[in-house]
């Protein structure tokens, strides 16, 4: 649904202890205990909605048992991204959610120390290594997807997870699962989910429990295999960060590489499986771009992408860009404020969680055309939408936490579109509207069942 303003209904009251008479923020905590959780795990561009349209650009409510102050639209992206003078912290914010099960990820680290982690973690994501990612992966994707050429109809969601979790085994760790596939696959889906527990306390069978087990299931697999590693000359991600070095001569420990390895391996992952499921679906309700992907890739006249073919891929950024402004993979990033601080006449002080919302800033109507509306060309040279505000497209994140795997994910969602487009055609009946499930991160409730066709 399209968001547009309207004036705030409460009154807003000035805050007599702050010396420039700030304005506290409006706001309201809903039902007892769980306040609005449910709404806003069912249905967050619906509530958020209407908050904005209550309440403005800022407003606090109760969810998962905490008060949260929400800040809505791309300004309040961009305050807190940009983040001057180190108001907020990522780690006290992403901790109370997924702090049990992503200890000490790079997402989940501040400041300084955020700085040197970044710097030598650089080294697994530059451009000779990323050549060699997508060599790896282009057989292990034509082996995957020959798996479905007898396939007439197909769910999207668990063949691409499975295809991008094979994608992340070989290319992050240098190796197949083998029997262990399963088990580490669910472990990443269990310390996922575990992060919007009702109840954070570790019961039995309940979410919270299932991502701390999960958690040591994934500690013990990565730990078994350091030592191998740093000695390796092998290209995958697991065997640089085990060998990278800045010009200090600074190095990872055991517990950084396991710990950023878990985090890392979550996040290309569940969020490429998250884009390309998008990317399917939409491919499927408008065929007419569709074909213009595969003319596209036709036209390279080569059944593997290279890396330096991407850049030539220009419908499929214009889908890919489209599909993440209308479904980001992570909608909302939480942070927590270490400092007083001040946005647009308001007071947050120091200790306030807060959230923004790249979600919800995709279907402002302020700063998209018809936003509800599949429309890639957005996107393109003539229109650039996106450019009205540097924040109304930020499904990357932004300022020193922008993602440091933005160029993987670009590599591989489109290494897999393209050789998915030169061999199948799909499709999914006139009238169907893909479900999604917010109760973690954005999935095809369904699965996604599309009409599956091997092109002869």
């Amino acid at each position: 649904m399209s968001i547009t303003a309207q004036t705030p209904t409460q009154p807003i009251s000035p805050d007599s202890q702050s010396p420039k008479y700030l304005c506290t923020i409006p706001g309201d905590g809903g039902k007892p205990l769980i306040g609005y959780t449910l709404e806003f795990m069912k249905d967050p561009i619906d509530m958020l909605q209407k908050r904005y349209q209550r309440y403005g650009e800022i407003s606090w409510v109760n969810v998962f048992g905490i008060r949260m102050v929400q800040m809505i639209g791309p300004d309040a992206t961009q305050f807190v991204f940009m983040n001057k003078g180190n108001i907020f912290s990522n780690n006290q914010g992403w901790d109370f959610f997924i702090g049990k099960f992503f200890h000490r990820g790079i997402m989940l680290l501040d400041f300084e120390e955020h700085r040197w982690h970044r710097r030598i973690m650089q080294q697994a994501f530059n451009k000779p290594v990323l050549k060699a990612y997508i060599q790896r992966m282009n057989p292990q994707i034509e082996h995957g997807i020959q798996q479905l050429r007898h396939k007439k109809k197909l769910n999207i969601l668990p063949t691409i997870k499975q295809l991008t979790l094979n994608l992340a085994t070989d290319v992050f760790m240098g190796g197949k699962l083998g029997k262990e596939n399963d088990k580490i696959n669910d472990a990443f889906i269990h310390t996922v989910k575990a992060g919007t527990a009702l109840i954070r306390k570790p019961v039995p069978g309940l979410r919270w429990k299932k991502g701390l087990d999960s958690r040591k299931v994934l500690e013990d697999f990565f730990y078994t295999r350091i030592a191998k590693k740093r000695k390796s000359h092998e290209d995958d991600m697991f065997s640089v960060l085990c060998r990278a070095e800045t010009e200090d001569g600074d190095r990872f420990t055991d517990d950084d590489i396991v710990n950023h390895m878990i985090f890392l391996m979550m996040a290309a992952h569940d969020t490429s499986t998250i884009t390309l499921s998008t990317m399917f679906y939409h491919l499927a309700k408008n065929p007419e771009w569709q074909e213009k992907v595969r003319e596209e890739s036709r036209a390279l006249g080569k059944k593997y992408l290279d890396y330096d073919d991407l850049d030539k891929m220009t419908a499929l950024s214009l889908v890919m860009k489209e599909s993440l402004r209308m479904c980001p993979p992570v909608p909302s990033i939480p942070r927590k404020t270490v400092k007083d601080c001040e946005f647009k006449g308001f007071k947050i002080p120091k200790g306030s969680m807060i959230n923004i919302f790249p979600y919800f800033n995709g279907y402002m109507e302020a700063y998209w055309k018809d936003p509800e509306t599949f429309d890639p060309e957005r996107f393109s040279d003539k229109r650039r939408e996106d450019k009205i505000h540097p924040y109304a497209w930020a499904p990357f994140g932004g300022g020193a936490h922008k993602c440091i795997g933005l160029h993987f994910a670009d590599l591989q969602v489109k290494a897999i579109m393209h050789q998915v487009v030169l061999n199948y055609r799909w499709s999914v009946d006139k009238d169907y509207e893909m479900p999604l499930d917010t109760t973690s991160l954005p999935v095809p409730k369904d699965g996604l069942p599309v009409k599956w066709e091997k092109i002869k």
